[in-house]
């Protein structure tokens, strides 16, 4: 038997696992590296997050993968050199990472890589007939494999569209087998790049699970902001905190269609970018706002967004409402949740015991567990949420 599958099997049958969960979003703003204590599997599973650290990326490198991502007309090759890449480069971090906490390779049993989503197309998104859901993430896991000597998960997000799924949002894989409580109906909020959340019912019965896409978290803010006035992002919504919402605007972006679709439904900034804003704000003869009325505005389409999905679907159910995400650091898209849904109870999850800022890097932990460990738990419909075992398996030698 080769070595490698040979230590796959005890990794498999181990009563615990330890593994680097790593994420990387549509901010591209570094990689989220989370060290995980896994024990059993499915509903029995417990994580426990041993180290977290998000490691920044340098600019080169940002713009490098800036120059093809959601973009529809790119240059093949750099797709090509970018998936070997940011492979290594994430294999460096994730070295770096451990030798920061005194942690040895041979003690990590498993890396879960999300990867670097460069496209995602549903087919609410191209539209062209003949072809299904599709989404790609590059960092090709053999090159982690390799680079770290760990056995190595990635490329989740291919098996979920192969069963028929979108390929996003996971979360709510992660979300049933972590947060599920009786008796608490959870809404689990995640706002990074885009905003999605799960819907966890008190009476556990998983046919009423659902996880969705709603709209833009931070991704609109940052564009803006990186464009206009060169900032990485808006700190703590300094500059949106004084501006003015204009009305018309936010009137003018909740009319995109989008919006309206049905759940379960995914999207990215291939569908909530610059050119989308600009467009509204054409059509209302807004082009000449102020930048800080601009931020002001964004950031109640973002809140706006996510109250108005809520009240659609689960007006009629006492919520607690569980963040993370890049979205909960900002102030103004908080104040506006919470005076657009006042009944219902914000938390985050670090009140759960899961820091806010490493949720998305443990739940692909999770996920790479369930994938040499689980696999047998039932997520309710079978045609919304697929019940597979994701990721690619990479051997180190």
């Amino acid at each position: 038997m080769n070595s490698d599958i040979q230590k796959l099997y005890k990794i498999a049958g181990k009563e615990e696992r330890t593994i680097v969960g790593l994420m990387s979003g549509t901010s591209l703003d570094g990689l989220d590296i989370a060290l995980c204590r896994c024990a059993g599997n499915g509903l029995g599973t417990k994580i426990e997050v041993l180290e977290f650290v998000t490691i920044p990326y340098d600019s080169p490198f940002k713009n490098d993968v800036k120059s093809i991502f959601s973009k529809r007309e790119i240059d093949l090759q750099k797709v090509c050199l970018l998936n070997a890449l940011i492979g290594d480069k994430h294999g460096d971090l994730i070295m770096q990472a451990l030798n920061g906490w005194n942690v040895k390779p041979e003690d990590v049993d498993l890396i879960a890589s999300h990867g670097q989503t460069i496209y995602h197309a549903p087919k609410s998104l191209h539209g062209l007939p003949g072809y299904s859901n599709a989404t790609l993430q590059i960092g090709d896991g053999d090159h982690i494999a390799v680079k770290t000597g760990i056995i190595t998960i990635s490329d989740f997000r291919q098996k979920h569209v192969a069963a028929g799924g979108e390929g996003a949002p996971l979360a709510l894989y992660g979300d049933y087998l972590l947060f599920s409580k009786q008796g608490e109906n959870r809404i689990m909020l995640n706002m990074g790049g885009i905003s999605n959340f799960t819907f966890l019912p008190a009476d556990l019965n998983n046919d009423n699970l659902f996880s969705t896409d709603v709209g833009p978290g931070n991704t609109l803010i940052d564009q803006y902001v990186q464009k206009h006035l060169g900032l990485a992002f808006d700190k703590n919504a300094e500059l949106a905190s004084t501006g003015v919402v204009n009305e018309t605007l936010l009137d003018e972006l909740l009319t995109f269609s989008f919006l309206s679709l049905p759940f379960p439904k995914t999207t990215g900034p291939e569908l909530f970018n610059l050119g989308f804003l600009e467009n509204a704000q054409n059509v209302t003869s807004n082009l000449e706002m102020k930048h800080e009325d601009v931020l002001a505005t964004l950031c109640m389409f973002t809140s706006q967004v996510i109250a108005n999905a809520v009240n659609n679907h689960l007006s009629d159910t006492q919520l607690s409402m569980y963040t993370s995400g890049g979205g909960m650091h900002n102030p103004l898209i908080m104040k506006n949740l919470k005076e657009l849904l006042p009944a219902i109870r914000f938390f985050s999850t670090a009140d759960l015991n899961i820091n806010p800022d490493a949720k998305e890097a443990v739940l692909f932990a999770l996920l790479a567990n369930e994938c040499v460990a689980g696999g047998n738990t039932r997520f309710g419909n079978p045609k919304r949420l697929p019940a597979v075992c994701m990721g690619k398996i990479s051997l180190p030698h």
